[in-house]
């Protein structure tokens, strides 16, 4: 009896000692370190590392030196890494819904109230082995740079570098798609390989991309969408105090999308001075633009995923 008291002590002791361990999770993202994408998750990481001290640690290696941003959903999934910052546009090959994010443009308090968070993570803990932990960017939209200027409304002829995000668009109206991940888009651009390529309203002066781009077609279209993932088996093999951490550092990441507005405002600015010249074809053409864009991008999504694309769109919507 003495002995087995002793064991059952020891084990409770060790299950204690194991509990309190600080666990150190492993992070990538899948833009390039200190840039307009991973600024906001790299704050991130710095909040959960102070405020979980003792409790989690996130050890971040890295951007696309250190794992190709197309592989970053698959390496969530696997476990290579245990914590992602990335588009859906980058893991749509494993979760063909990921394309719809986009159209989604409600904040995300409205989302984690509506239904939508939990639908999306539910898709997410089956399709992605991943616990779907925050969006950023929800208020951020997309334009299409050019380096040939248009007379009207019309892809043809052009080569457009895409992702998910903008193919079924620039195909609508006529373009030709060229898939490249971000850092090669610098080279096609100024070996004419491309003749412009689809990005968000802000982040190309990190990468550049103003030096070789001459103008930015209006208007703005769908809505920016960073998500931050954490591999599904470690995501419950943390305890509570650790997913509060992750959970409390979540919330406070997405609402940093209130500083955006000040940002745009800015970036469009820049881009004014750096000579990029918005070209605006009107009111009628622009409606027009987004509402081809809009159905266009929720067909490809249904076609593909019939009935949790559906759902996505009824719950967006849009």
């Amino acid at each position: 009896m003495r002995h087995s008291l002793l064991a059952v002590f020891a084990a409770a002791l060790f299950a204690t000692s194991a509990t309190a361990q600080e666990v150190t999770l492993r992070a990538v993202s899948s833009f390039a370190e200190k840039t307009q994408f991973s600024r906001n998750f790299e704050r991130f990481i710095d909040k959960v590392n102070a405020d979980g001290k003792g409790v989690l640690k996130i050890n971040y290696i890295g951007g696309p030196r250190a794992m190709p941003p197309f592989e970053v959903g698959n390496a969530v999934r696997t476990k290579v890494v245990d914590i992602a910052n990335v588009t859906g546009a980058f893991y749509t090959n494993l979760m063909p819904e990921a394309d719809g994010f986009k159209l989604i443009s409600k904040p995300m308090s409205e989302q984690r109230k509506n239904g939508t968070w939990a639908f999306i993570n539910q898709l997410h803990n089956q399709k992605l082995n991943a616990q779907y932990l925050a969006r950023q960017y929800h208020n951020v939209p997309f334009h299409i740079y050019l380096n040939k200027k248009m007379a009207k409304l019309d892809f043809t002829g052009l080569k457009i570098r895409v992702t998910p995000v903008y193919k079924d668009i620039v195909q609508a109206l006529g373009g030709t798609t060229i898939t490249t991940p971000p850092g090669e888009v610098y080279t096609a651009l100024e070996r004419g390989v491309v003749d412009g390529y689809g990005w968000p309203v802000t982040g190309i002066f990190d990468l550049g991309w103003d030096k070789v781009t001459k103008f930015r077609l209006e208007p703005a279209f769908y809505s920016v969408e960073v998500n931050v993932l954490v591999n599904l088996d470690v995501w419950k093999g943390l305890n509570d105090k650790q997913r509060k951490v992750l959970n409390d550092a979540a919330l406070w990441l997405e609402a940093l999308d209130r500083e955006n507005e000040a940002i745009i405002k800015a970036e469009r600015e820049r881009q004014a001075k750096a000579g990029i010249q918005a070209i605006d074809f009107g009111a009628a053409e622009s409606k027009k633009f987004l509402q081809t864009a809009n159905d266009v991008a929720w067909a490809s999504v249904i076609k593909r995923s019939p009935e949790t694309g559906a759902r996505l769109r009824q719950l967006s919507g849009n």
